[in-house]
């Protein structure tokens, strides 16, 4: 019986079509960032107290995640650490899109030269490496919030104005943004008006496949010692300290941070790409 029913449940989830199943992806990540933001305040600042009493307990009942080598209960910590995350994450990758969105509307919009001017320092950005980059950015503004996010923003925005630029040529030879010129309306009207609204689905998808890319690239940094301040909470600070003690045994120091930090990437790179499969008329009904 045990079998059967997985296999009738493998079957009812393979017989969803692509609607169906971005829903429940959707679903499943409002619950999670709801349990997310809720334990974050539920657990407040107690959890991150020292309690050299209880230091480097293995999981338990008492410490599900156990505790690191200053008692402090990793489960808070962790919870902690990723609602920072997401709270930079998504300040950044915001940030970002509305860069790339400005910058690809001015780009097909702007003329010839203005075009190629954005076109250039796209290329640019794209030929240095990612986060060789990111860290200059962030060693010149100082490291910190401030710093990572101010480092996340301005090297996240070429891929996505490349494709709003691209979007925004196909637009501006459609009949209708063509009678609206010829009746003397401006650039920023057409555009506000006729593209903006055409681009809000790229948009939405190109915020939410940066979403991930933010946080992976603020926890990098963070853990070579370029981003947030060590004292804060944060993955890649936990990820950090938890080095030195891997070959003492303590494995959950490392292990549990780094999984919940996969487990949130990797959901909303899911949701990005079953959101983009949805907008193509080709595969929504997959």
């Amino acid at each position: 019986m045990p079998v059967s029913s997985a296999k009738t449940l493998l079957l009812s989830c393979r017989s969803f079509n692509r609607r169906q199943r971005t829903l429940m992806v959707v679903a499943l990540t409002t619950v999670c960032l709801l349990a997310l933001l809720c334990g974050g305040l539920l657990l407040g600042e107690e959890g991150l107290s020292t309690n050299l009493t209880n230091r480097n307990m293995p999981p338990s009942l008492s410490y599900p995640l156990g505790t690191d080598w200053l008692g402090r209960n990793m489960l808070a910590r962790t919870v902690q650490g990723l609602s920072l995350s997401f709270a930079v994450g998504l300040a950044a990758a915001s940030t970002s899109a509305f860069i790339a969105l400005v910058l690809g509307l001015t780009a097909a919009l702007g003329g010839k030269r203005l075009d190629a001017a954005i076109t250039w320092l796209v290329d640019l950005f794209l030929a240095v490496p990612h986060l060789v980059l990111l860290i200059l950015i962030a060693f010149i503004f100082g490291g910190g919030i401030t710093g990572v996010i101010t480092g996340v923003t301005l090297t996240h925005w070429p891929a996505l104005t490349r494709l709003l630029r691209a979007e925004v040529l196909q637009l501006r030879s459609a009949e209708f943004v063509l009678v609206s010129r010829h009746l003397g309306r401006s650039r920023w009207w057409v555009a506000t008006r006729h593209l903006l609204p055409h681009l809000k689905p790229q948009l939405l998808v190109g915020l939410i496949l940066l979403f991930p890319h933010a946080i992976l690239h603020e926890a990098a940094i963070t853990f070579l010692g370029f981003g947030l301040s060590p004292h804060r909470p944060a993955i890649g600070v936990i990820l950090s300290e938890s080095m030195q003690y891997l070959s003492a045994g303590s494995w959950w120091l490392a292990f549990f941070p780094g999984l919940a930090l996969l487990i949130m990437v990797r959901t909303f790179d899911v949701l990005g790409d079953n959101l983009r499969l949805l907008l193509d008329p080709h595969s929504a009904q997959e």
